[in-house]
């Protein structure tokens, strides 16, 4: 049985609600003093009385569980799996992301600036496991398959037919998938899925092959006309918050760079808690794991509400925080770090 650790949209919800009490008290003429707290941390402003003070959370741990990550040393095969219609800038943006993680020597000469997108990866090889082997620094897209019309299971999938779309893939399109590969799959603009965009923009399980070994897969889902105030957010205006919020600017257009940031959150979390029992807080079943752990931190000085210091493309005015392969600019999530035990953006 496969259990699923779903990217929670409501997430979004909380930071803008936290901003709007920000604003609220702003309004009442109450003036909070003091810097910007730490990443990882939400310190809210509590009434106690008369006065106002900061409340401290509970200290962010990703307690390991014992169990495996994906540390082969060999890497860590990706296999694609499109379902549905994708545009070519989608597709082009989510395989350039993936191939950023650990880039060649001459994919690597296309990339303009620092930090980059391996720079963002080496945060999850500092994951480790009962016998001190980190996470791999290498990704690899071992192979791809279009799900075109007529598409096998239509356009409203539940979660047992996600698991159906990877066992049949892994049996009759990449038989020879090793068992240290990530299944990705990913469902087009138009194709619904049980609890997509009212409960996660994605998530993670794995599957149980006939010959017993357990194979991590990856959904996510194209946001760009069902939710992306939900789930690719901050390029789109939230469903709810400040009506004069901003949207930023999309590098690649906000379908792929909706996809780019999901399958980076969920993809962080398959390979520090591949199988339920790696790196998380909370309880197996919903649990906090590397980058859901920091919602809506993507650069320095971020607050509920406001992604943080980002890159802005002198020519396109795109936002970002990372550079990848052939130019192209991406916006990633901040992780967990087990080193400092606290959200780091890039």
């Amino acid at each position: 049985m496969a259990f699923s650790r779903a990217f929670n949209v409501a997430m979004v919800v909380v930071v803008l609600v936290v901003s709007l009490v920000g604003l609220q008290l702003a309004s009442q003429g109450v003036e909070a003093t003091g810097h910007i707290p730490p990443h990882g941390t939400m310190n809210f402003l509590v009434e106690e009385g008369r006065e106002l003070s900061l409340f401290t959370p509970p200290a962010l741990i990703l307690n390991y569980h014992g169990g495996p990550l994906l540390s082969a040393s060999t890497g860590i095969p990706l296999y694609l799996i499109w379902y549905g219609r994708f545009s070519v800038k989608e597709q082009l943006a989510v395989v350039e992301f993936l191939s950023s993680i650990s880039p060649t020597k001459k994919q690597a000469q296309g990339q303009l600036g620092t930090p980059t997108v391996s720079t963002w990866w080496k945060t999850l090889t500092l994951y480790k496991d009962k016998l001190k082997k980190g996470v791999s620094p290498i990704v690899t897209v071992a192979g791809q398959y279009h799900y075109t019309t007529p598409l096998p299971y239509g356009k409203q999938l539940t979660t047992a037919e996600i698991e159906n779309i990877v066992t049949n893939s892994l049996e009759q399109h990449f038989p020879k998938a090793s068992s240290d590969a990530v299944f990705l799959v990913l469902t087009a603009y138009d194709i619904a899925v049980d609890g997509f965009c009212e409960a996660s923009c994605g998530s993670h399980a794995f599957v149980t092959t006939k010959s017993k070994a357990n194979v991590p897969y990856v959904w996510v889902g194209n946001p760009v006309t069902q939710c992306p105030g939900q789930c690719a957010w901050p390029y789109a205006a939230p469903l709810y918050g400040p009506p004069d919020f901003t949207p930023l600017v999309s590098p690649n257009g906000v379908g792929a760079d909706g996809l780019v940031i999901n399958i980076a959150i969920v993809l962080a979390g398959t390979v520090t808690n591949p199988f339920d029992t790696g790196y998380y807080q909370g309880v197996a079943s919903e649990p906090s794991e590397a980058a859901t752990a920091c919602p809506g931190i993507f650069g320095p000085d971020a607050y509920p509400g406001y992604p943080g210091q980002l890159e802005t493309n002198p020519s396109s005015k795109a936002s970002f925080n990372a550079y990848g392969i052939h130019g192209s600019l991406f916006l990633l999530p901040a992780l967990w770090s087990p080193g400092s035990q606290t959200c780091q953006a890039l």
